[in-house]
């Protein structure tokens, strides 16, 4: 399927798609009805984005190939039940403006990313990164202040 064709189906399939917005080859989209997404965004080859929980991407936001956003988690508060058999518990995903954000990294539930952030290649976001901050690793943290 074609650039201008994901395009088209994006527009069409979620609430909020801004203009000149990116989506690479094999991008796997579930929950389209609760993504939203600004303009200018670049959402690279081999993303992943369950939006379940809702995932809010605002202007100007990059994405870099093989990221993953996941807007649930399992709960495993049940010893009766299999983990996987457990309730799902859901928390929005917010991407504010002007965000980098590496290849390979893993946002996770309830994360929201401060305008001008970047997200180092490989990290695992589980907590939110204040705005102006570069963040790396498993977990992420905060590396320095740009």
């Amino acid at each position: 399927m074609g650039l201008a064709t994901r395009y088209c189906l994006l527009k069409r399939l979620i609430p909020k798609c801004g203009d000149n917005v990116f989506v690479g080859r094999s991008v796997e989209i579930k929950h389209w009805e609760k993504l939203s997404i600004g303009s200018n965004v670049s959402i690279h080859k081999q993303c992943y984005l369950d939006a379940g929980g809702g995932i809010t991407i605002d202007n100007d936001v990059s994405i870099a190939h093989q990221t993953s956003m996941i807007s649930f988690e399992h709960a495993w508060d049940d010893d009766a039940l299999p983990i996987r058999d457990n309730p799902v518990n859901y928390a929005p995903i917010t991407i504010q403006s002007d965000v980098w954000i590496g290849c390979g990294c893993r946002i996770l539930a309830g994360v929201d990313i401060g305008s001008r952030a970047v997200v180092a290649a490989g990290a695992v976001v589980t907590k939110p990164v204040p705005p102006h901050t570069v963040v790396g690793g498993v977990p992420a943290k905060p590396i320095k202040s740009i």
